[in-house]
């Protein structure tokens, strides 16, 4: 194992921050394996999945049984991590510019522009290293000016050259569930059902450039353009995993996890061993464009009566939101069947606060798919 230390751009005199990734087997042989944790770094569990995940990486380095790459970033936010108000840590937007942490990656179908027809060829293996190399290459042309850039900079120059890329997350309340991109789904279903995820959501950019679909997107982007002319292989499975609640940090839950991880390695020919049994999955994915959020009508107490998992019927009460001076009580009904997947941690709602999300299985929105 190599641990590297990599310097974000100074913000300030006298101050400096640094990104630590630890990397296991060799570089170059077999797949190339990026993940972690805590981009947004009030999201805690995934810090403790990849410290469980290191023990054994290690002791699978150490007895030969890691047949790729395996770079584990556990701490993908120093920045945010430092950003605690009041003993409360905000770490999803960064102070200095109030952008999201996870927004505004790279285009690299932008950046690779049409110069990269000339590489291309007829064997869909060259066609992956070159445009590797070209994202390489457009990547060491970039000179962050802040330090929010110099840590996307960094974390995507980690990663572009991955096979899979895991970006290990939470949300407030809520079941295990993902995000990835559509053409993904065969390569994403074995990571859902090792995993045990209860909801998997789907979109062809979902808008926002959030760090996962930065890493995919201009794979099959690239494949549909040059479709019928040049292979492009989809080279890059990347994935949001939203490792349930926030509060959720438990040593069996995290070790289980980290375990599951290692299965899904071995399923993909990282680990050594006899390929595991698929286990049955616990969701159908659906659209994210049929996610439905529920919004407080007034500010009041809010009550669910529902929990993370529970399925919900069209028309189905959710929450109620309690006026404790008027008494008036507004109860919110899904308009779309599914699993309630996720939903607020607070228990006083503000008018037009969102409450929860429901995975429905038919498309409604469009534009944007992520919230802020």
């Amino acid at each position: 194992m190599q641990v590297k230390r990599h310097a974000l751009l100074s913000p300030s005199v006298g101050t400096q921050r640094e990104l630590l990734s630890f990397h296991y087997g060799q570089p170059g042989r077999g797949q190339k394996v990026y993940m972690q944790a805590s981009l947004h770094a009030d999201e805690l569990p995934g810090m403790l999945v990849l410290y469980h995940l290191k023990q054994k990486l290690a002791a699978l380095e150490a007895s030969g049984a890691l047949l790729g790459e395996v770079v584990v970033v556990p701490v993908a936010n120093p920045i945010g991590l430092s950003q605690t108000l009041m003993h409360g840590q905000l770490g999803r937007f960064d102070f200095a510019g109030g952008e999201n942490f996870n927004r505004q990656y790279p285009d690299f179908l932008a950046l690779l522009g049409d110069q990269i027809e000339s590489r291309l060829g007829n064997d869909a293996e060259a066609n992956k290293r070159a445009i590797r190399t070209a994202m390489a290459e457009a990547l060491r042309a970039i000179q962050p000016a802040t330090e929010l850039a110099s840590l996307r900079h960094t974390l995507v120059t980690m990663a572009c050259d991955a096979d899979v890329v895991l970006d290990l997350h939470c949300d407030f309340e809520a079941v295990m569930h993902l995000y990835t991109e559509t053409p993904y789904l065969p390569q994403a279903e074995p990571l859902n059902r090792f995993l045990g995820a209860r909801a998997v959501l789907l979109a062809k950019g979902s808008g926002g450039a959030s760090f996962d679909e930065a890493l995919s997107g201009h794979w099959w982007q690239l494949a549909e353009r040059f479709a019928g002319r040049f292979p492009i292989p989809l080279a890059c499975f990347s994935a949001t995993v939203e490792l349930r609640g926030e509060t959720e940090v438990y040593h069996p839950v995290a070790e289980q996890d980290a375990m599951n991880l290692i299965t899904f390695l071995q399923h993909r020919g990282v680990v050594a061993g006899p390929a595991p049994a698929l286990p049955a999955a616990l969701c159908e994915p659906t659209p994210l464009a049929g996610s439905e959020t529920l919004s407080a009508p007034h500010a009041g107490v809010l009550v669910f009566l529902k929990q993370p998992g529970d399925y919900i019927n069209v028309g189905e009460a959710v929450a109620e939101v309690i006026d404790p001076l008027s008494d008036v009580i507004s109860t919110v009904c899904a308009t779309v069947s599914g699993v309630l997947y996720a939903r607020s941690i607070v228990r006083y709602a503000t008018a037009g606060m969102d409450l929860c999300k429901v995975a429905g299985k038919v498309a409604f929105r469009s534009g944007p798919l992520l919230g802020a």
